[in-house]
């Protein structure tokens, strides 16, 4: 018995006609079937042009998300912070210190998600009339995390509470120091966890195995400002917003959000596409010193 003849595989034609493009190599379409059918489900239905179409269909992009990826809005994308597991708590705690006017240590990480989310918190709270202390570990001679010689010094500059920012979820002993010397803690951070959580007053990590707000992809500066949208919430409803002291609007600081999300490779989905296209206008305003001499 002889073997089945084999049809030829025609040659799949060059996308856009290139058959040679500056490397002398042919073009090909990236779509296949379903895609270029997901394609022009887009174009039909938000009337946008095949070609841009056919870059959504490529990246993935739903139907139904086509609007919020083209013009990622923060009013839209903006979830109910209290989703996030323990940012109740969290905003909470930090409501009462700018009630009581606490002392708080605000100990981020030495890279660009860490500085911006210190910032961004620092920024806050000065507005609540308070003068935080700010720790940045030395990356030599500290390494990455909350130490225990630095909490104990923080302390004895009289902080009461002390917010990790952009670590602390890893940090056991050295937070656990922390409670033992009487200090209350808070901890905001994104890195993925271990078995074991530290015991603090508040976690809040979208990548907590308990959490469910599907934020896992926030950089810790994000993180922060949606944390502090829970805390101007808290203090609104106990009218500590007055005349005299108004309630600031944070998102005149998007440019520290949008630093910190591209510097920390942050996939650019969902919120953080808001956070970087709003921030990114803020930055072009120049009227952040810091921002404008980066820069510069």
């Amino acid at each position: 018995m002889s073997p089945p003849t084999m049809l030829p595989i025609a040659p799949q034609p060059a996308f856009l006609g290139v058959t040679a493009s500056a490397t002398g190599r042919v073009w090909r379409d990236r779509l296949d079937t379903r895609g270029a059918a997901h394609a022009l489900a887009i174009a039909q239905r938000h009337q946008l042009p095949e070609l841009l179409a056919r870059v959504l269909a490529g990246r993935n992009v739903d139907l139904d998300a086509v609007q919020d990826f083209l013009d990622p809005t923060i009013r839209r994308l903006l979830p109910d912070p209290f989703s996030i597991t323990q940012m109740e708590e969290a905003a909470r705690r930090i409501a009462d210190a700018a009630t009581r006017g606490e002392t708080i240590a605000i100990f981020g990480d030495y890279d660009v998600d860490g500085a911006t989310s210190s910032a961004l918190l620092a920024w806050h709270l000065r507005h609540c009339g308070l003068d935080p202390i700010i720790h940045i570990p030395d990356r030599i001679f500290e390494g990455y995390g909350p130490n225990s010689d630095a909490i104990r010094k923080l302390a004895g500059q009289g902080a009461t509470l002390l917010i990790c920012v952009d670590c602390g979820t890893t940090s056991l002993e050295p937070l656990a120091d922390a409670k033992r010397i009487g200090m209350d803690v808070v901890v905001i951070d994104h890195h993925q966890c271990g078995d074991e959580l530290p015991v603090v007053d508040a976690l809040v990590n979208p990548n907590r195995p308990d959490d469910l707000s599907g934020l896992g992809h926030l950089a810790a500066v994000g993180l922060v400002l949606v944390a502090l949208v829970a805390v101007n919430r808290e203090l609104r409803a106990r009218g500590f917003w007055t005349g005299q002291r108004p309630e600031p609007n944070l998102l005149d600081q998007l440019h520290h959000v949008a630093l910190g999300t591209v510097a920390d490779v942050a996939p650019l989905i969902g919120l953080n596409r808001a956070f970087v296209a709003k921030g990114l206008i803020a930055m072009r305003r120049r009227d952040h010193v810091g921002h404008t001499a980066l820069m510069d």
